[in-house]
Formats: structure tokens, sequence, C-alpha cells
């Protein structure tokens, strides 16, 4: 009976040990994330519709097996009705319309007709894109940044390829690349660098962006890296639309054959795909096989930077590059492309005194110095960049005076938004005096703005400290240290 007993308890078997090993610089390797991970695992331990993966796993799952697969059937993923769907709700509700001025609530008005119609036209290949409109957005530096906006079926669409094309793209992409990629950030990209620079032999340093990389890349040549994988027609022509679509300024219709428009969803892919065949591969190849010494590589989107072991190598990178990009009609941007920003070496001549040497590393939104410090060795610093404060310090105050006569509450509760939101992102490890600075700034503005309410007379300092303490919050590091991001993704 006790036997029996014991027969008909379940076996919990133990867990399994963590494996897992080695350093999570994975951005200096080119390698992935992990292997064997799919984009989601959503099979449970029991039958259900729910059992069977997704489509877009499985795609996922046969380009990570075979590098060298050409998907012939995947259009149908694009006009599903569902997916459709998702991608409309996906887009942002207050963006700005097309030519055609449809906005996100009209058009939702309507939904499941306008979608079924739209799925319709996809499958049949009537489907036509219109030109984006040209708009220009203010850049911190205080230039103008050309931008597309598409209609809004064509975000809608095009968010819905960008979907299908991640599942095979995401197997492809290499390591180093940051730029435009899901779960990715600047952050990360900082981060494999700094983790890169400190591990690695790394005695110089190039960094470089591409001059007009969107309005340069060549439609051919991006037709055939995409044909690499993509092997259906319809899709192919549906991208093709969209390069050939052209652009509305001031009533005229312009199209070229170079260029892909900034603002629509499928810009960033295509711009990944194209240099992923023309830098990525590349330098992966030029790193085993000509390279003498260690090589960084840390790539966000047309920006860049490459750390060498040796001179010889970094002037060497360079030349070789140029010769890479001017056979894909690209070309280094002039400010970066004169040489190898060099710094100082790591063998310098004892009894050499100290300096705290410093220079920049152009990479997005954050300024990256690269620092010697006491001990002669090298780590990246990271701070706000000054253009990319004052322009938001320069908006809030606009937005100060516009609410001027608003209760105190309310601007309070505004103000610790933006607060808030700037240091969840700026709040990396060795930047709390820029956030700081931001969080002292943003109060004074505060303070002069409740002093031109009235001509009762001035806030008083005791109580507008009040009102910075209640709405205010105080400065915190938000952002893991590099070796710790690194380490918690691996």
């Amino acid at each position: 009976m006790n036997d029996r007993r014991k027969s008909d308890r379940a076996v919990i078997p133990k867990k399994s040990p963590n494996k897992a090993q080695g350093r999570a610089a994975e951005a200096t390797e080119g390698r992935a994330l992990a292997k064997g991970k799919t984009l989601g695992n959503n099979t449970p331990r029991t039958q259900s519709r729910t059992s069977v993966p997704s489509a877009l796993e499985r795609i996922h799952e046969v380009a990570r097996k075979d590098r060298k697969q050409r998907f012939t059937a995947l259009l149908h993923h694009v006009y599903d009705v569902e997916r459709l769907r998702a991608a409309y709700f996906a887009t942002r509700r207050d963006a700005a319309a097309g030519i055609d001025g449809e906005t996100w609530r009209h058009y939702g008005g309507a939904l499941e007709d306008n979608l079924r119609d739209l799925s319709a036209r996809l499958k049949r290949g009537a489907y036509r894109a219109k030109p984006v409109r040209r708009a220009f957005i203010p850049k911190a530096d205080g230039q103008q940044r050309p931008l597309g906006v598409p209609t809004l079926e064509d975000k809608i669409v095009q968010r819905a390829v960008v979907e299908v094309l991640n599942a095979i793209y995401e197997t492809d992409f290499v390591g180093f690349s940051y730029g435009f990629r899901p779960k990715r950030s600047q952050h990360q990209a900082l981060d494999a660098l700094t983790v890169g620079i400190k591990t690695k032999k790394v005695n110089w340093v190039v960094d470089a962006d591409i001059r007009s990389f969107f309005d340069t890349l060549k439609h051919e040549w991006l037709v055939k890296f995409v044909e690499h994988r993509i092997g259906d027609r319809r899709l192919v022509r549906l991208i093709q639309k969209w390069l050939s679509a052209g652009v509305l300024e001031d009533g005229e219709r312009t199209v070229s054959e170079v260029g892909t428009v900034q603002g629509g969803s499928i810009s960033p892919l295509l711009a990944n795909i194209y240099l992923h065949y023309v830098f990525d591969l590349w330098i992966l190849a030029w790193r085993r096989t000509r390279a003498r010494g260690d090589v960084v590589v840390v790539r966000y989107a047309d920006d860049f930077v490459a750390g060498f072991e040796h001179k010889s190598d970094a002037e060497q990178f360079l030349a070789e590059l140029r010769e890479r990009f001017s056979k894909f009609n690209l070309e280094l941007h002039p400010r970066q492309d004169a040489h190898a920003r060099v710094r100082p070496p790591c063998g310098r001549k004892p009894g050499r005194p100290w300096r705290g040497e410093a220079e920049d590393l152009q990479l997005p939104r954050l300024h990256a110095l690269l620092r010697e410090d006491e001990e002669r060795r090298f780590n990246v610093l990271r701070k706000t960049m000054a253009t990319r404060m004052a322009a938001k310090l320069a908006e809030v105050t606009e937005k100060l005076r516009k609410r001027r006569h608003t209760p105190v509450p309310e601007q309070g509760a505004y103000l610790k938004a933006v607060v808030q939101g700037h240091a969840r992102y700026y709040g990396v490890p060795l930047n709390s005096h820029s956030v700081g600075s931001f969080r002292h700034q943003v109060g004074m503005a505060w303070w002069r703005s409740l002093n031109r309410r009235s001509q009762r007379g001035k806030v008083p300092a005791a109580r507008m400290a009040k009102h910075l303490a209640r709405w205010l919050p105080q400065v915190r590091v938000c952002h893991p240290w590099p070796e710790q991001r690194l380490r918690v993704r691996t």
C-alpha cells in the first residue's frame, strides 16, 4: 500500500543549474545576445490554441537556423488584418497628417472597414504608396532637420512590414549594431563601448559619422541587399513603392534614385540593412583578416566608434573604409574624415605627469568623453550634451510662459514630469552633476516665471524652496554601471 502511494506521487525534477559562462561584452565581439532565443515564448505547458508558436516566431527560428534562407512567402503576414490593427494602435495618435490629411481619430471612426479595405488592396496589389509631405524640425544645434511625413495608411503598412522583417533580420544583425533595433538603445551602445575600451587593448580611437547618409544611399544597392533574404517579389515591390513615392514640397513632387526619407517607420530598418552589408559584415571580415591587434566597434545608426590597439591599423582602416564607402555612394563626414583621432597610448614613459586628458566621442544624445585617470586607465564618461540641455531649458521656459497664470500645483506637476523624464534618460553613472544642474535651472526658470505673475511682489525664497522640494524630484542615478548592465543582459 505504501509503495502504491509513493508511485502515485508526482516526481518533481531538480532545477538545472545556470550554466551561463563568459563575459557580456557581446557588442565588442559581434555576437548576438543569446543563442536559441526567439522573439518570445508563448507556448504554455498544456495544449491550447496558443500552444503553437506564432508565425513570426517560426520565421525567426528558420532565419536563425539557416542564414542563407530566402523567404518567398511573406506578404500574407503583412496584410493580415490583426497585424494591421496592431500597427494602427501602435501609431502615434497626435502624429502629423500626410498629404491626404487623414488623422488617426478620423481613420479609427470606421476602423474595421478601413483595415479590411487596406488588406484587400495589399492582397491584390492595388495598394499605392503616396508621396511624403516635407517638414522640418529644429535640431539641438539650431539647424533644421528635414523629415518626411507619410500618410496614415503608409505608416500602418510600414509598421506591419517592419514587424515581419525584424523576425528575419534580428538574427542577421551583428552585436555591435545598436541603432533603431528592438530592445536596444543609446545607453547600451555606450555601455558596450565602455566595456570594450576597458577590457581590450585600445590605444587609438576613430569616431565618425556618414555624411547625409539617409539622403545618399542608393536604391539599387538597397534592393539587392534586401533580396539576399527576401525572395517574395511582392514584398520587395512594396518597399520599392515607398522608395520611389517621392517628396511633396510646396506643391511640387520630386523623385530620386538615392536616399530614403526620414520619418517613416521603414527607413531605420532599411538603413540598418544597408549598413549591415556595407559596413558591419565588412569590418567583421577586416578585423579577422587585416588587423594586427585588438579592434572594438560600436555602431549606432550612421554613427560609429572604432578602437584599435595599433595606430597602423587605425590609419589602414580609415583608408580602406573610404574606398569601401565610395563604392556604395557613401562618404564620411568631412569634419571627422581627416585622420584617426589619437589619444595618449597606455604605455607612456614613467614619470610623465598625469594631465587628465579627454577626447570627445560622437554618439547620439549623450556627450561621451574618453578620459584617462591617475592610474593611466581609460574610461568613457557620459554627460548631457550642452546643446540638448539648452534646447530643453528653452522649451521649458516657453511653456512656463504660456502656463504662467495656471495654478501652482498644475505647473509643479508639469515640471515634475519634465525633471523625472530627464533624470530617467540622463541619470547615468558619473552624470549626476549635469542632471542636478538641469533640475536647478528648471527651478530658477520656475521662480522667474512665478515672480512675473503679478506686481504684488516676488515670491519669497523660503516659499519657493518649499515648492521646489514639493514638486521637483531629487537627483538620482537611474542606470547601472556598464559592466552590470551587460552582465544582467547575459
